[in-house]
């Protein structure tokens, strides 16, 4: 290093794997060890709170951070190719000591005041596909997509792993199942409105197919908002368009388009009896 020339040193980092620290939370600062438990200078801080029980027992745990998580969050959010890698370079611009307790040994350089500039070229040893600049800016991807085509794509991929896990977990009947465009959820309605008045009201709009309030199974009271379902998309937009805030029985109600998928769960139900029975030969044969 910058005090002798002498080859890299090793220490012991860990005993026999055995390590009272763990990886648990953003910010984990930890030496890098070799496969027999060896340290030497490098080490790494952890971008992630979770997963990160692998580590436990091959690194050696030496602190955490104490502020700057904003920068780890925006590294952890880099896009990377399959290798790990970003897309562009990242870049630590300068470094400041804020407290050094032990004195330098002789011969240590003072810090300096500022840190060099960049070098243009990347190193000649550097083996893997080409960067992006750190100063070019990350406009458009390695695969020529722009930054918002990478994130509506990110968008997208996390999305179908979300609804693939609700349907593995029983709460979706199908990932590829999508709110119905044609009912509207309407909440904070007074208790004394009935389905009667409130179908009557959003009938301007169009033909409704059903309108429920939902109520509670044992009082019969209303819980104060409902579902409404129109015969057409277009006649459900005009009355969110129109309704919302609107006073019905002095209560000023809220609409939206309705996030339920309930009454879908009864087609695909309905659908697997169905299939079920043609596959059972008619069931109820004699």
């Amino acid at each position: 290093g910058a005090l002798d020339a002498s080859p890299p040193r090793l220490f012991p980092a860990m005993r026999d794997g055995v390590q009272r620290l763990k990886h648990a939370k953003l910010g984990t600062v930890s030496l890098a060890c070799n496969d027999k438990g060896f340290a030497g200078s490098q080490f790494f801080i952890t971008t992630r709170g979770q997963d990160l029980e692998h580590l436990d027992g091959t690194h050696s745990v030496i602190g955490e951070v104490a502020e700057g998580f904003d920068v780890l969050e925006t590294l952890n959010c880099l896009y990377s190719d399959g290798d790990g890698r970003p897309y562009q370079d990242v870049r630590i611009r300068h470094t400041y000591v804020l407290d050094d307790p032990t004195d330098d040994p002789p011969g240590m350089p003072s810090e300096p005041p500022a840190s060099p500039p960049p070098e243009e070229e990347r190193p000649g040893e550097e083996s893997v596909l080409p960067r992006l600049r750190y100063e070019d800016g990350l406009e458009e991807g390695a695969d020529g997509r722009t930054q918002e085509e990478v994130e509506e794509s990110i968008k997208a991929k996390e999305a179908r792993s979300r609804a693939v896990v609700l349907e593995m977990l029983g709460d979706l009947p199908d990932a590829d199942v999508t709110c119905p465009e044609n009912v509207l959820f309407v909440a904070k309605l007074n208790p004394v409105t009935n389905d009667e008045d409130l179908e009557t009201i959003f009938s301007r709009f169009g033909r409704i197919k059903s309108c429920d309030i939902i109520r509670d199974e044992k009082t019969g009271d209303s819980l104060n908002y409902a579902f409404i379902e129109f015969d057409t998309r277009e006649s459900c937009e005009q009355a969110y368009l129109k309704m919302n805030d609107v006073l019905i029985d002095d209560r000023r109600i809220k609409v939206d388009f309705s996030q339920s998928v309930a009454k879908i769960w009864n087609k695909y139900t309905m659908r697997s009896y169905d299939e079920a029975g043609r596959r059972g030969g008619g069931g109820r044969g004699g």
